[in-house]
């Protein structure tokens, strides 16, 4: 799950998939990253783990990174968040397997949108994250 700082998005979308990953005893690493590299290290945004909890899930113990190109041989499929996400990210890709790996969050080319300078927007941007993770949970284990 990559998003631009890796406290915000990518954060809930790691940890509802993982969540939902568990519970259904699926042996899946779930991870999240950042294009940018701002708040390496940090905890997802304290709104985003307020709104994970109201759901009940819990994010808190995450803590931010950056995406490396390395990314690509270590996991299956690279989930962005947002088109400029997307275009950062195929611009490290070093293979046409690598960036076929590479696709938005969303479907029909929907964006998750970033709630980091409206505090109303993080419920609804958790329970978008968290239908489309129930979504994913389902076209993956097909």
């Amino acid at each position: 799950m990559v998003c631009l700082g890796n406290i915000c998005r990518s954060p809930l979308a790691h940890g509802i998939l993982q969540h939902l990953a568990d519970q259904e005893n699926l042996d899946w690493q779930v991870h999240s990253a950042g294009t940018g590299n701002w708040h390496v290290g940090s905890p997802p945004d304290r709104r985003s783990i307020l709104a994970a909890r109201s759901l009940g899930y819990d994010i808190s113990t995450q803590r931010a990174r950056h995406f490396s190109p390395n990314f690509f041989d270590e996991y299956d499929h690279i989930l962005v968040m947002d088109k400029n996400n997307l275009k950062d990210v195929l611009a490290l890709a070093r293979t046409d397997e690598h960036k076929q790996k590479v696709k938005l969050f969303l479907v029909n080319e929907q964006e998750v949108t970033d709630p980091y300078y409206d505090n109303d927007l993080f419920e609804q941007v958790s329970r978008e994250v968290e239908q489309r993770c129930k979504e994913l949970l389902k076209e993956l284990t097909v």
